[in-house]
This record gives structure tokens, sequence and C-alpha cells, in this order.
């Protein structure tokens, strides 16, 4: 019997061995990748069956990643593993993955996870489950929090990766008056005041793990 191909996406090394372990008794394991550009460039390559999606990747982000992914191989399931138990950043995940899993889940919820996608269901796990459903009783109107636009959440990833406006330019092919734009743009747009909102900002849209993250202190320091 033929068996599913999946490609893992996590920029936590340690993580990526422990699924391979995990998943290769019963699945092929085609690759794993560390960042989102790099896991757009293979995906397409290996045509995986099954897309398991970190939300925090560098360099593109898994929710960015996830959506394009979807455009680009629609046959392909997605699944979101992650540490975030926003019900709106599930919610908007959920846009184009097939599951959204936890972290913390146990190994055995992973496989079954995986199971459901390839049979043509979806997977929730339960405590997302629960949240989303909290979100609509009390507001049926809720479809999670505003959108930057795709350009937008470009620029901010890599301006809270650290890289300066010059070099976020050079990466996107904008000129940096271009950037300037875009990242003065969102700060008017949600009434921000410094860099250290524009750090907060991505955080909050899941562009960056942690406030610890190094390379934010150019960001911080207005590079």
């Amino acid at each position: 019997m033929t068996r599913s191909r999946i490609l893992l996406a996590d920029d936590h090394t340690l993580l990526t061995d422990a699924f391979r372990k995990l998943l290769e008794p019963n699945f092929e394991i085609v690759g794993a990748v560390t960042d989102g550009q790099t896991l757009l460039k293979n995906a397409v390559q290996l045509v995986p069956d099954v897309i398991l999606i970190d939300l925090g990747l560098p360099l593109l982000n898994g929710l960015d990643a996830g959506q394009m992914l979807k455009r680009l191989l629609p046959k392909a399931k997605l699944l979101v593993v992650t540490m975030n138990e926003d019900a709106a950043v599930a919610q908007k995940a959920l846009r184009w993955a097939s599951g959204y899993l936890l972290k913390k889940a146990a190994g055995t919820e992973l496989v079954h996870a995986i199971r459901e996608l390839i049979a043509g269901r979806i997977y929730i796990t339960p405590t997302i489950v629960r949240q989303l459903e909290c979100k609509f009783i009390n507001d049926p109107g809720w479809d999670g929090d505003k959108a930057l636009t795709f350009r937008q959440r470009e620029v901010l990833q890599l301006l809270a990766e650290g890289l300066s406006m010059k070099e976020t330019a050079d990466k996107l092919k904008l000129t940096p008056r271009t950037v300037a734009f875009h990242k003065y743009r969102i700060m008017e747009e949600y009434g921000l005041h410094n860099n250290s909102d524009l750090l907060r900002l991505a955080l909050r849209e899941n562009l960056m793990v942690s406030e610890d993250h190094a390379s934010s202190k150019r960001l911080l320091s207005g590079a």
C-alpha cells in the first residue's frame, strides 16, 4: 500500500526530528523546512499529500504561506501544528487549512489528525473547537480581527525580524520609499505610535514567535 507523503514545516529542528520519528512508521516524510519561503519552493517540487505547518515560520509566516499553498497545491491537505491557542488566529488559519492542532497534543492525536485529513475530513483540536463555538455563540457576526493586506504583512514581518527598511525593500524587490509607505500606513490604520507598537502588532498577527526574538532589537531601535 502506498504511504501518504508528508512535508514538515517548523523552524525548530528538534521538533521536526521528533515528528519524523513519530510519523515515519505510518507515513513517508518527504522533507522538512524551516522557513516559509523554502516551504513554498519545496512543496511545489515535492507535491506532498499533507503539509504540517507551524504558524511562526521566519521569512514568510505560516498564515500567509498556507494561504499561498492552498492556491498552489489545492489537493494537498494542510494541517496547522502550533502553540497558538487564540481562536481568532485559528479562525484565520481555517480559511485555508483542513486542520488545527496544538503542539501540546499527544502524538496519537497528531497521527489521528493526519488520518482524518487524508480521509477527506477536517480535524480541529477540541480546545479550539470550544473556543470557536463560544465566539460564534456570543457574537454570531464575529469573523476574526481586522486584517492587514498581504503586502503589509510581508513588510511588517521582515521589519519585525530585524531587517532595515532598505533590506526589506531589497528582499521584496520594492523601493525603500514604498516600504516606508506601507510601514506608516499600518501605523496610521492601527493607531500605532512607535516601533514598539509595530512589534506588538507583529506578535499579535503571529508574524514572529516571541518578543524576545533577538533581531527585534533593530526594529525597536528604529533601523
